[in-house]
């Protein structure tokens, strides 16, 4: 089991407080390794090991209870013969029927410190909101960070060269821990994500919400693949279902579109004026939740490149706790404006800056600014350190393993 220090710190401060930490994430993220090293952690800490309950609700071993009283019942009777405190771990939770009132009565009734995973964002919505007002905490979970790619290929023992050089398998094999665990060629990681995939559409999508036209959905998440990074609407979609020949209303579109948020394999990246200082509701980006679904289900293609590294700077911010946006400015676009706590940061990410034009506009864009909020212009290109007029430039792999941004 190779220890993601980040998550252990970010549960950490809540451990014994009376809030269901609740950890969220695509499938296969590492959800439940994430629980068992917070385990561990306790059993180092004197807790003695049978005060910890663990279930896996993925398991067979659960198929037959179907009401939220049955769900009670079974884990009220374990914890009624534990001496002191309990600490309860949850894993897929979302299986169980009416787990939100589940969980409320066990804080109730027992003094219990639950933690919970879930692979569907109805973890993070407004059904928690309703049962367990102020006494939740969620901490999302994302596949492997370029820090963490590289510490799982140290623990595997393999070659690790300069974080520049690995960045670009980084970018082709991705995140996934069960495909950074053992060496393995791109076909088989590939088949292992494929299948991953596979079992995210079934499960969290096409079963949860009865969708009788599977192939029109798998269409749509090939579009999004494809274009992920660049903005487009509902209705683009639906154009282009039409032009193949097949028909999807546009509020159809969006629906699909936001099954696949809440299975947390896309990420909205919604248009923020920073004009008008307003959230703007057409026109959003979706990046991928790992970089390695787009070649493992459409195929390598070196043009997706530039596209690929704006996703994994996307994915970084968000891992940081920032609010991310594209930036709109008049007809200018900044590629990332990312918010957290009261503090901003502007991002540019460009593969590499070889042509006049495209080095007025990725600087050009962020030179209109004049907030005094740091500045950055990321790239992959020799040329990609200094600063100018306040704009710092930095290697994409520099800025994805460094500790601050200020």
């Amino acid at each position: 089991m190779i220890d993601r220090p980040r998550y252990r710190a970010a549960v950490e401060p809540y451990i014994n407080m009376p809030l269901v930490k609740i950890l969220a994430g695509v499938r296969r993220s590492g959800k439940s390794t994430i629980l068992h090293m917070i385990m561990d952690g306790l059993e180092r800490q004197g807790v003695d090991r049978a005060r910890l309950l663990h279930y896996s609700f993925d398991s067979l071993a659960y198929a037959d209870l179907k009401s939220a009283e049955e769900f009670y019942r079974m884990i009220a009777a374990r914890i009624a013969n534990v001496p002191g405190r309990a600490y309860l771990f949850l894993d897929e939770v979302q299986e169980m029927p009416e787990w939100e009132h589940v969980i409320n009565s066990l804080m109730v009734d027992f003094d219990v410190d639950i933690y919970a995973t879930g692979s569907n964002s109805r973890l993070l919505a407004s059904e928690i909101s309703t049962y367990l007002t102020g006494r939740y905490v969620s901490i999302p979970v994302y596949p492997l960070s370029f820090e963490e790619f590289l510490d799982f290929k140290r623990a595997r023992g393999a070659t690790v060269l300069s974080p520049r050089e690995e960045l670009p398998d980084f970018l082709r094999r991705g995140g996934f821990p069960v495909t950074n665990i053992n060496d393995m060629s791109d076909d088989q990681a590939y088949r292992i994500i494929s299948d991953i995939y596979s079992s995210v559409v079934l499960k969290d999508i096409v079963q949860k919400n009865d969708i009788r036209k599977p192939e029109l959905l798998e269409r749509i998440v090939r579009f999004a693949f494809d274009n992920a990074g660049k903005t487009f609407s509902a209705k683009r979609i639906a154009d282009y279902l039409k032009s193949q020949q097949r028909e999807l209303g546009v509020e159809t579109v969006y629906n699909y579109l936001s099954f696949l948020e809440k299975a947390f394999l896309l990420y909205r990246c919604s248009r923020f004026d920073l004009r008008g200082k307003e959230i703007l509701k057409t026109q959003e980006k979706f990046y991928l939740v790992d970089t390695a679904l787009r070649p493992a289900l459409l195929g390598s293609d070196p043009l997706s490149v530039a596209a690929l590294l704006e996703n994994i700077v996307y994915l970084e911010l968000k891992r940081r706790g920032f609010d991310v946006y594209v930036g709109k400015l008049g007809t200018r676009e900044i590629d990332f404006v990312a918010e957290r706590q009261g503090a901003r940061l502007y991002v540019q990410v460009a593969r590499e800056i070889s042509q006049t034009d495209t080095e007025q506009r990725e600087y050009g864009n962020l030179l209109t600014l004049r907030d005094g909020y740091p500045k950055y212009v990321l790239r992959t290109d020799a040329f990609s350190e200094g600063a100018h007029e306040g704009v710092r430039s930095m290697h994409v792999a520099d800025f994805l393993l460094a500790d601050d941004w200020g």
